[in-house]
């Protein structure tokens, strides 16, 4: 009963406490950098798109990394190679995108 009551209360409280009217801050560009409103035609950057990616990489390079990094006393040392070398790949990518200039944001 209280799942429902809260199911039911929480959304029509952010209903009716909230702003209706939005604000400058509220319609500008945000986070991703592209203007809310749509322009027909116009091309997206594909940096954008290529930091994304690479922010995703990377993301799931350190959700493998805590795993590894609390069983690493009961892996044996082949797993632990092999690992090792996982993580140097995607350093030396990291690396690579660097020094190209991969992650800079024009």
């Amino acid at each position: 009963m209280i799942i429902v009551a809260l199911s039911v209360i929480i959304p029509v409280a952010s209903y009716l406490l909230s702003e209706k009217i939005p604000d400058k801050e509220k319609s500008s560009v945000y986070e991703c950098g592209f203007s809310p409103i749509y322009q027909p035609g116009k091309p997206f950057s594909i940096r954008f798109f290529i930091i994304a990616i690479l922010f995703l990489v990377f993301d799931l390079e350190i959700i493998l990394l805590f795993p590894w990094s609390l069983s690493i006393n009961k892996i044996c040392l082949e797993g632990q190679e092999a690992a090792l070398i996982f993580f140097v790949i995607l350093v030396v990518g990291l690396a690579y995108e660097w020094f190209k200039g991969g992650l800079e944001w024009e």
